[in-house]
Order: structure tokens, then C-alpha cells, then sequence
């Protein structure tokens, strides 16, 4: 028995969206039809793919084999359509990169413009979340990370050795002073990392174990955010003092380093991208493109020495 191909991507679909009709606006076509297709496709099977409620759909043990199954091959699809776009001269195609908020947001995102004059032809999408896509399944064609992948099957750059330090604002250390020792942080403000953030990176909130460690006491947690990108906008507007990268802190141009002895634990920052895309003409122009800001401003190097 052969399977349609166009029912399967709509299963694929359906399967990713919930429900009928959240799939329906992604493929463009209602409900009805979609509910139609999904149908066929289960009496061709003899197998119910979905059950049905109220709330929505949830992947039947059948439904959850199929969509395993689909799901690779519509990857592997993806990835053999990469291959033969970067088989033109000229670059072009779809390029999907992910990064952290933080690094996304304050310094990939002003410079990509130059990226995208270059490479007209390049589709580029820019996902920046502290969540680890899966580089390997085609959720991005490539990653920067401030943390070593946890995925197999990919090939994995370490960058550099990104460093962290205790930063504020002049407007911060304005109103309350400048600390000359460990000791004096426990009068300060101090911005700390959700729990559950923390727990996924150990060593995010160092500046509290610094702190404990020094005077046996516990910190003022003035305000606890669950991302980086938070931390670094709160510490900017003068809330508080938090343990910050170096390089975010370079960027803002603007905040004051605090005991310059102290040191977190830092980390490695990787460049990752699957095995298939190895040969790619995006992911190489686009590592160049990464290659040449970095020549541009020795300020970053510290974070993306290729």
C-alpha cells in the first residue's frame, strides 16, 4: 500500500498544530478539508492516528509511530533540498540560525543587515531563545552557543572562552557607592536567576555563591529574571549589580565593571551545525561573515574568535 504523500504532510501538520484548525491556516486550507484528508488517510491505514477531544488532538501510540517516522524523512527532505540549493554558484536558500537572547538580540541582530546586502539570495531566520533547538532534526540550520551542545551528530566549533564579571550602572553605583570588597556586596542589590534557569546552568547565579561564601550571609536578591537578556537590561537601567558576560557587557558601552578580582566561572561558546550541511555555501559565507565583525571590532573577540 503507498502512502500520499500530500496526506502525510498534512498529518505532519496536524500533528505539530493541535488540532484542525491551527493546521489549516498554516497549509491554507480549512478545516473541513484538512479533517477530510486526515480521514483518508486514517481509513487507508486502518488505524485511528489521532484521539479526539474537546481541547484539541493528542497523537494515538499509532499515530505517534507514523509521525516519528515522518517527521525524519521530512527532515532528511529539508536537508537534501539545502544540498541542492547550495549547488547554484551563487548562495541562496533558506539559512535558519540560532542563539541565545542575549548574544541574539545585542549583537547579531545589528549587524545581520550586513549579511542580508551581501547575500540577497540568502532567506535568513534568526531564532534567539535560551532554549536548545535541535540543530540535528533541522530545527535550525546552525547555532551559537554559550554552552557545549548536548546533541550528537553535529559539527561543533568550540569558539572561544567567554569570561563573566560583577557589572552596574553609573547611576547604580551613584546611589549606592562603590563596593571595594566581596564583603560589601551583601549591602547591595544584588539581580539573580530564576531557580529553574539555574538549575539548567549551575553556574548562573555565581555572584549569590560569591557572596554567601564572603560573609555568610544571604544576598539581597533585588530581582530574580529567568534569562540573560533580562538580567542585562535590569542591571542597565540601574536596578541592581548582577554577573554578566563580558561581551554583553561591551556592548552597552555604558556599565562599570565592580571588583575587577572577581570572576565567575565562565564558559565555552560553540558554532554547530549539522553533518549534511558541512559543505553548505551558506553556513560558510556566513561564518566568514561572523569571521570578518569580529576582525572589525577587537572588542569581540573574546567571544567569536573563529
Amino acid at each position: 500500500m503507498a502512502m500520499d504523500w500530500d496526506k502525510l504532510r498534512i498529518f505532519h501538520a496536524v500533528a505539530d498544530a493541535g488540532s484542525f484548525t491551527h493546521a489549516g491556516e498554516t497549509l491554507h486550507l480549512s478545516q473541513s478539508a484538512v479533517s477530510r484528508q486526515i480521514s483518508s488517510l486514517e481509513d487507508s491505514l486502518e488505524v485511528r492516528l489521532f484521539h479526539r477531544h474537546a481541547r484539541g488532538l493528542i497523537l494515538t501510540e499509532q499515530g505517534e509511530l507514523l509521525y516519528r517516522t515522518v517527521h525524519d524523512v521530512f527532515a532528511k527532505l529539508t536537508m537534501v533540498e539545502a544540498r541542492l540549493s547550495d549547488s547554484h554558484e551563487r548562495p541562496q536558500g533558506p539559512l535558519k540560525i540560532a542563539t541565545t537572547v542575549g548574544l541574539g538580540s545585542l549583537w547579531l541582530t545589528p549587524r545581520i543587515n550586513e549579511f542580508i546586502e551581501l547575500y540577497p539570495d540568502i532567506e535568513v531566520t534568526l531564532v534567539t531563545t535560551d532554549e536548545e533547538l535541535d540543530v540535528s532534526m533541522r530545527e535550525a540550520d546552525c547555532a551559537i552557543r554559550l554552552t557545549p551542545p548536548t546533541q550528537g551528530d553535529l559539527i561543533q566549533r568550540r569558539l572561544t572562552r567567554v569570561h563573566t564579571h560583577v557589572f552596574a550602572s553609573p547611576i547604580y553605583l551613584q546611589n549606592k557607592g562603590m563596593p571595594d570588597k566581596v564583603r560589601d556586596l551583601v549591602h547591595h542589590n544584588i539581580i539573580a536567576y530564576d531557580e529553574d534557569r539555574a538549575m539548567a546552568a549551575p553556574n548562573l547565579n555565581w555572584l549569590l555563591a560569591a557572596v554567601r561564601d564572603a560573609t555568610n550571609e544571604e544576598p539581597h536578591r533585588v530581582l530574580t529574571l529567568n534569562n540573560l537578556y533580562g538580567v542585562f537590561r535590569a542591571v542597565e537601567a540601574g536596578v541592581g549589580m548582577a554577573g554578566l558576560p563580558d561581551f554583553l557587557a561591551r556592548e552597552a558601552q555604558n556599565l562599570v565593571r565592580v571588583l575587577p578580582e572577581l570572576e565567575g566561572p565562565g564558559n565555552d561558546a560553540f558554532f554547530v551545525y549539522p553533518e549534511e550541511l558541512r559543505n553548505s555555501q551558506r553556513i560558510g559565507v556566513f561564518r566568514d561573515f561572523l569571521l570578518r565583525k569580529v576582525a572589525e571590532n577587537p572588542l569581540l573577540t573574546a567571544l567569536l574568535k573563529l
